[in-house]
């Protein structure tokens, strides 16, 4: 009988071990997807940033050329002659 208790004893232990170790590891679930949350808003806000920056750069890119820089000269003659294409299909359609 005493082994049977001893058993008994022993299971209600490894359960409450376990028990203890799921709470924890929920816990540790809980705290890691509220960090996936923020690091995810982050993420979302630099890769917004780097756009910004990248249009930033190509902007003041053409005005630096634009101002008698030859570094940038060939990228903005092309940039204003897609320009011009563009605003010759438009007067295309209006005279449609």
């Amino acid at each position: 009988m005493s082994d049977l208790t001893e058993i008994v004893d022993s299971l209600e232990n490894r359960i409450s071990k376990l028990l203890h170790k799921y709470e924890a590891t929920k816990q540790s679930q809980h705290s890691i997807q509220e960090e996936l949350a923020i690091l995810k808003v982050e993420n979302e806000r630099l890769s917004e940033e780097v756009k910004n920056s990248e249009k930033r750069i190509h902007t003041l890119k053409a005005a630096n050329a634009m101002l008698g820089s030859n570094d940038y000269k060939k990228e903005t003659k092309l940039k204003i002659n897609g320009l011009i294409r563009e605003i010759d299909q438009c007067i295309v359609q209006l005279s449609e």
